[in-house]
């Protein structure tokens, strides 16, 4: 009898439409549904969702639903979910949330050869923010100590159920605020062993089109903070002080106190509601936020801090003001298809502030830099400067493929140089330089990137902001004509990288999502090879490892008349070749129109070129197409007689070198590489 791996754990209460996505996402789990369980713990619904989940139980015998009287949070139905449940690890799950088909069994596997106390799944969100940071890379073994856990406060991770009951962790009931941080920072203190699984999407946060989202409703300062305190006690007993504790304390600060104090929300309170809120958080800033603390902040956040330490209510709401008009702005300098199957993105951004996006000013003096005093004038006593200096290393520039529909995101490889530049007046700006490499095949361990919309982001941090900026509006006039589509893979996916309509951003639709191949090869070389085999180059980017892609050819004369023929490309040199077939049989000898289909045989057909059809059928090219550049015939030849000369040579020479001692084998070897390249 198979062991139950995972027991899934499903807080429910009135979830109607909004739970499907769950179901169907547990049903379609890779795991055998012998090696897992679902625990739906019904925390009293009144619509039909009880009877609904009964019916599925009956259906499902993996599926188990334990009812309860309604106590009002999801604290409860988890603990009793986590009582009940048989499995050696625990996943908790929301309603209205859903798992990737793959994620138990993988999540599983990686606690299970770890023996980790806890695993965390990469998420993706279309409403919420997601902490990329901490899903960069796997990570098979880490510790609070090592690693950025206190960035992932969600309880949405998997948990080894031994673990949770020999530390007596569990959740508090009843109606409260900020239980999940209580959770997470009681159980990231005694663990051992926490994994994270950065390669492959587990976790789906979705965004209900009612807004009734868990956490969605607005928060009564008085409790939020003396919930808050508790998370803060918890720190503090398992820390020692110094920069350590720092670091954690400063997570809150920064999130849960400054952050409620920031832009945009700050701006929509009215003024008794920030007077309430600023009450609540005054107490927690004296009792925990140290210099050490707040020592530690951007610049920007700072000031904040320091407006907050004085009671200044009005100056939070114009440092507010101020930081709303900052944006992250990206100039797309170069793209470039690399023999890999990259697209190598060469950008300079910056931050900007203001409607006009005006440089984001420091200021130079006596070998220091400051922030810009025309920011803080009316914030800061007279003469009273936030010095940066210490702070150049914290901007940061990085690029990301975003999939516009799951909200899936993946950080690209990118490179950055920060440098000071001169303004004028004494003036200076933080410009950064690089160069980031998109992967629509995907990267180790996860695959190519799925069909869809990608948008190519890049967050730029600096001074305590980070904003994100989208890519391509601004950009050199060379680069519309290098945006080459692309075939890769094998088999060949279509990757068309094109300019959104109106904004003019960069975006991959990976394979055909609604952007059509031809329509983004018209007006675009057609060349032809010299021989007697006809045969295209198109300007399509391929890379040596790209299967074969099928298309369509269609003759079509001046009175209307059509015949279709089979062909399919083929990688040569780094982009799509169209071998013609050399006869056409039943299509009358003439001049004909060619075109091809590349999109489907019910897509519009792309025109090529003139062709001759000679009374034997053969295809002929006109001399008109210009001919591919010597270099690239040459290479092609080259490769060609290298594939000859190896075939030739394990053909005849095999059954004898396989019969030589190994040194012997070794040398023939080598010169047989030598031979052919």
């Amino acid at each position: 009898m198979p062991t139950t791996k995972v027991s899934v754990i499903i807080p429910v209460y009135n979830p109607g439409k909004y739970i499907k996505p769950c179901i169907d996402s547990l049903l379609r789990q890779t795991l055998s549904s012998d090696e897992f369980e679902v625990l739906f713990v019904d925390d009293g619904s009144t619509d039909e969702t009880p009877a609904e989940l009964d019916a599925l139980a009956e259906e499902h015998p993996h599926f188990r639903v334990i009812h309860i009287p309604n106590s009002g949070w999801p604290g409860k139905p988890r603990n009793i979910g986590v009582s009940e449940a048989a499995g050696e690890y625990v996943q908790f799950l929301d309603q209205d949330d859903y798992l990737a088909s793959d994620a138990l069994r993988r999540m599983y596997d990686m606690g299970h050869r770890n023996g980790s106390d806890i695993v965390i799944g990469k998420v993706a969100s279309n409403f919420r923010g997601v902490p990329h940071g901490v899903f960069r890379l796997d990570r098979e073994k880490c510790t609070l100590q090592d690693a950025p856990l206190y960035d992932s406060l969600t309880p949405h991770k998997m948990f080894r159920t031994q673990f949770l009951h020999e530390n007596k962790i569990a959740y508090p009931e009843g109606k409260r605020r900020l239980e999940d941080q209580l959770y997470m920072m009681e159980a990231y203190f005694p663990a051992k062993v926490v994994s994270i699984l950065g390669s492959y999407t587990c976790y789906y946060y979705s965004r209900r089109d009612d807004g009734n989202n868990a956490g969605s409703a607005k928060i009564v300062p008085s409790g939020y903070y003396g919930n808050l305190r508790e998370v803060l006690d918890v720190v503090v007993a398992n820390t020692e002080p110094g920069e350590f504790r720092d670091l954690l304390l400063r997570r809150f600060y920064r999130v849960e106190m400054l952050g409620r104090l920031s832009e945009p929300s700050v701006l929509k309170y009215e003024p008794d509601y920030l007077d309430e809120m600023i009450d609540a958080i005054q107490p927690l800033s004296k009792d925990f936020m140290g210099d050490g603390v707040h020592d530690g902040l951007g610049a920007l956040t700072r000031v904040r801090s320091t407006l907050l330490r004085r009671d200044d209510r009005q100056g939070l709401l114009k440092i507010a003001r101020f930081a709303a008009s900052i944006k992250g702005a990206a100039r797309l300098e170069n793209v470039a298809w690399q023999p890999d199957g990259k697209m190598s993105i060469t950008t300079t951004v910056r931050l900007v502030q203001g409607e006009n996006g005006e440089p984001l000013k420091l200021l130079r003096r006596d070998g220091r830099l400051f922030l810009h005093p025309e920011f803080t004038e009316d914030l800061l006593a007279d003469g009273e400067l936030v010095d940066v200096t210490d702070e150049m290393d914290g901007f940061k520039a990085e690029m990301s493929m975003r999939n516009r529909e799951t909200a899936v995101e993946w950080s690209c490889p990118a490179e950055f140089d920060a440098t000071v530049e001169d303004l004028e007046d004494g003036a200076c700006e933080v410009v950064l330089r690089g160069t980031g490499k998109v992967n629509p095949q995907g990267g180790k361990g996860r695959g190519p990137v799925s069909r869809g919309f990608w948008d190519i982001w890049v967050p730029v941090r600096g001074l305590g902001v980070v904003r994100k900026a989208r890519l391509g509006a601004d950009r050199a006039a060379h680069v519309d004509a290098d945006c080459l589509p692309a075939l890769l893979g094998s088999p060949a996916r279509p990757v068309i990288p094109y300019f959104t309509d109106p904004h003019g951003n960069i975006t991959f639709d990976v394979e055909r999502r609604a952007k059509k191949m031809a329509t983004y090869l018209e007006g675009r070389p057609v060349l032809r090879m010299p021989g007697n085999k006809p045969e295209l180059r198109l300007d399509i980017f391929t890379r040596a490892a790209a299967g074969p892609k099928k298309a369509e050819l269609v003759l079509s004369s001046e009175d209307g008349r059509t015949h279709t023929l089979s062909a399919q490309t083929r990688h040569v040199a780094g982009r799509a070749h169209l071998p013609l077939p050399e006869r056409a049989k039943d299509v009358t000898p003439g001049l004909w129109n060619l075109s091809v289909k590349l999109d489907g045989a019910k897509s519009e057909a792309l025109p090529l070129c003139q062709v001759t059809v000679a009374g034997n059928g053969r295809l002929q090219l006109g001399s008109d197409l210009a001919v591919v550049a010597p270099e690239v015939v040459a290479a092609e030849l080259r490769k060609q007689r290298r594939t000859v000369v190896r075939r030739g040579l394990r053909a005849v020479g095999g059954p004898v070198v396989r019969r030589l001692p190994a040194p012997a084998r070794k040398k023939l070897r080598s010169l047989a590489a030598k031979l052919v390249g």
